[in-house]
């Protein structure tokens, strides 16, 4: 691809800037992730190896590339993988069964595992580890042509699920919906099986709609939104505003739905307003070697001046108060579960402190641990990290 329009966007060294000891381009660790992780995998490795990286626009929309990009080793090009959300989630796990091209060492994914790679993952007795470390959304968008400029969360499970089929329905109209959907183990139809329709409580969600209706690469959806007034689709917010942007003159013919009278932006996505938020997770084997740069480029990530270049990338860092260059290691032997309003929370140390944060990182509970099993009463719902010890698990509270 030829780039036709050229927007630089490097920003130089906070002050407090910390990068990570030893990293050079010939042990910069390969990684793979998801199509809307892209820009960030090079971002990341702009700012650790000081090399100025641009935003360049094509016609499928817009990516990072770095500026002196044929001046770098050849080896160090080829460490940087997009085999999409899934394919990236398998090459991890196969990693001492992949040739050369397919292995990676750490992925910067849009979603956690579903439930058929955690299967895989348990058939050849490989444990990964996925921590958070940015907040993206799920976006719904339609064509500009359409009347509807919001709909709840209910109307959007009750249009996927088929119990609406017109669109004058929900105020918009006469006219039958198409409910387009993406394939099985995408990124986006992922979060969207968790976080729009697993998360209202309901059953296990199949896919009903014929293959017609299914689409296989993000890009296309913007493409049959285009050309579709009646049709519906999902994407991921960071893909929409920082790598569509304004492809074709994207206002023109599509537009953002408000959810719940809410639109997807950053401050609703800080503060979880918008109701379809979802993490972005940096996910390594737990048998990774914890000297290997792998492993201290995923310790990094979690550090204040990682969260520093995930916010310089566009994405809403995933920061917790009091955040320092320190970093917290996931869930090595904390555990955590909730049942009718209670906290179960195992692998504490007596004595040390217990915090409770939401996932925006404001603090919600504070505490010492009185012994290595806590019960801790909570009137909370939602996605919240339980921190101790330089520890942190997850917990979803309904």
């Amino acid at each position: 691809m030829t780039g036709f329009v050229l927007v630089v966007n490097f920003l130089h060294s906070q002050e407090d800037f910390q990068g990570i000891v030893g990293i050079n381009t010939d042990n910069y660790p390969r990684v793979d992730g998801s199509t809307s992780t892209i820009p960030l995998n090079y971002i990341i490795a702009g700012k650790l190896l000081d090399i100025e990286y641009e935003w360049l626009s094509y016609p499928s929309g817009y990516e990072v590339r770095f500026k002196n990009w044929e001046a770098l080793p050849p080896s160090f090009q080829s460490k940087f993988l997009c085999f999409q959300t899934h394919g990236a989630i398998i090459n991890l796990i196969d990693y001492f069964e992949q040739v050369d091209i397919h292995q990676t060492e750490l992925i910067i994914v849009a979603r956690k595992m579903s439930p058929d790679e955690s299967s895989y993952a348990q058939e050849k007795g490989v444990s990964l580890i996925e921590t958070p470390i940015a907040l993206d959304a799920l976006d719904f968008i339609v064509n500009s042509q359409n009347a509807v400029n919001s709909l709840t969360a209910q109307q959007i499970q009750d249009i996927y699920l088929g119990n609406i089929t017109n669109w004058q329905e929900v105020g918009g109209a006469d006219g039958e919906i198409i409910p387009f959907i993406r394939n099985a183990n995408s990124g986006s139809q992922e979060m969207m099986n968790e976080f729009v329709m697993n998360n209202a409580g309901m059953p296990d969600w199949d896919v009903s709609y014929a293959d017609e209706l299914t689409i296989f690469s993000m890009f296309r959806v913007y493409e049959e939104l285009r050309t579709n007034p009646y049709a519906i689709c999902f994407t991921p917010h960071y893909y929409k505003e920082f790598m569509i942007r304004d492809t074709w003159n994207t206002d023109d013919f599509l537009k953002t739905l408000a959810v719940n009278d809410v639109m997807p932006d950053e401050n609703s996505i800080k503060n979880q307003t918008y109701p379809f938020v979802a993490p972005v997770y940096v996910t390594i084997r737990d048998d990774l070697d914890k000297n290997h740069m792998a492993y201290r480029l995923y310790e990094w990530l979690q550090t204040k001046s990682g969260q520093g270049v995930i916010a310089e990338s566009g994405y809403v860092p995933y920061e917790s108060e009091g955040m320092s260059n320190h970093p917290i290691h996931s869930n090595e032997t904390l555990k955590a579960h909730a049942s009718n309003g209670v906290l179960y929370i195992s692998g504490l140390q007596s004595g040390k402190p217990v915090s409770i944060y939401s996932i925006t990182g404001q603090l919600v509970y504070a505490g010492v641990a009185k012994a290595e099993y806590e019960q801790i009463s909570v009137n909370l719902t939602g996605i919240y990290i339980i921190v101790s010890e330089n520890q942190a698990v997850k917990v979803v509270l309904n």
